[in-house]
């Protein structure tokens, strides 16, 4: 991987859905020689693959983000507490994490009574046992 594809990757994070010519143009690359090395990324599993994040202020999820630790309780572990979480509409992404924390989640809510819910569903069906709760006050882009 050179200096190119690392422009690359990062115009590509920014917006997945660039055409090969804008890209290109961005990274100062043909249409041809940007496709070639987006697929040999790909080949090569430095990309894995491409997805949609919908912000916490975008059309299709307005409300609050929210970062929730939590612990699990002794009899859940981690594959079934991913299973559990993974049809909750409001959970956008879940890191397992060191430290005093098994996961970090991360939800948008319609407001603090969707949350209340949100966190109250954790604890009873889901397999968390202690929780502390953040609000984003604002997105800040860093890429």
């Amino acid at each position: 991987m050179d200096s190119l594809d690392e422009k690359i990757i990062d115009e590509l994070r920014q917006n997945a859905r660039l055409s090969f010519s804008e890209l290109g143009r961005r990274v100062g690359l043909s249409t041809s020689a940007v496709a070639t090395r987006v697929r040999h990324l790909e080949t090569d599993g430095v990309i894995g693959g491409y997805t949609i994040m919908p912000g916490p202020r975008g059309v299709l999820r307005p409300g609050l983000e929210v970062f929730i630790d939590l612990r699990l309780d002794a009899a859940t572990d981690d594959d079934a507490f991913l299973a559990a979480i993974k049809p909750l509409r409001e959970v956008t992404d879940a890191a397992h994490l060191t430290g005093p924390y098994d996961f970090l989640v991360r939800a948008v809510v319609a407001d603090t009574a969707a949350l209340d819910a949100l966190v109250k569903r954790l604890k009873s069906t889901c397999g968390a046992a202690q929780t502390q709760t953040r609000v984003a006050l604002r997105p800040a882009m860093v890429r």
